[in-house]
């Protein structure tokens, strides 16, 4: 796969210096006045703008999986929480490694063998391309920006161009959060840490329930999430609500 290649139909967004100004210029535009908590979706919302996708989203590094910050709409969510609940697909190997993911089409046979289950569910909601962003480098992986299309291709190398600095503004923008949220705790990334807790305490639970370490236990509950239709975090909730138990299953 060639991140130069041209994907072929429709206009070039993001193309040539001309599209790398205007892609500054809209970003500029998107996040002036904006508050810290918005700016993620905002920054999801231009990029779909920009460029020839169809959705986005941003989810940062957990201990355990990812955790979806922010979307540009309901699909968008719905995939980043699919990624999250089966511990696969594209985003858990940028986190591995820190390097673009450029699958062009999910129904290839390299993709399926890839992400099996991600793939198949990915394509039943009608997106057949998925470029995952991480964001940082290498060495400091904190989260992945992940654009979806509903055609197969890939990003000419000024649309790369142009989703690279939508990933480098996000990571920017959430590498410096203003003193009083890093140090209180409290603000724009409170919600998301409630829910990353959510599932740590029904891991646990499941992991007394059965007598199985931290990995075996995560793993059901991923299992168990994916075969009821929900996200692991409403599994969780229903394990940490006691609606649910492992040991009686």
């Amino acid at each position: 796969m060639r991140p130069g290649d041209d994907p072929g139909g429709g206009q070039d967004r993001g193309a040539g210096t001309g599209g790398y100004e205007r892609a500054v210029g809209a970003i500029a535009a998107e996040l002036r006045g904006a508050e810290p908590a918005q700016v993620p979706e905002r920054l999801c919302a231009v990029a779909v703008d920009l460029l020839p996708v169809d959705g986005a989203s941003v989810s940062l590094r957990g201990d355990s999986m990812p955790l979806q910050l922010a979307a540009s709409g309901a699909r968008a969510a719905r995939l980043a929480q699919l990624q999250a609940t089966l511990g696969d697909g594209p985003c858990h190997h940028v986190l591995k490694t820190g390097a673009p993911v450029l699958a062009r089409d999910l129904a290839d046979d390299d993709c399926a063998d890839r992400w099996p289950v991600f793939a198949q569910q990915a394509l039943g909601t009608g997106v057949r391309a998925v470029y995952a962003l991480p964001l940082g480098s290498t060495a400091v992986c904190v989260g992945t920006l992940d654009l979806y299309r509903g055609t197969p291709g890939v990003l000419s190398a000024s649309q790369l161009h142009v989703a690279l600095l939508v990933a480098g503004v996000m990571t920017l923008a959430l590498t410096d959060l203003p003193h009083d949220a890093r140090d209180t705790g409290e603000g724009w990334l409170s919600g998301l840490a409630g829910d990353h807790d959510r599932v740590h305490q029904a891991v646990g639970m499941i992991m007394a329930q059965l007598g199985v370490g931290a990995d075996e236990a995560l793993a059901r509950l991923r299992g168990d999430a994916f075969a009821q239709g929900v996200t692991v975090l409403e599994a969780a909730v229903d394990v940490v609500s006691h609606r649910r138990r492992f040991d009686a299953l």
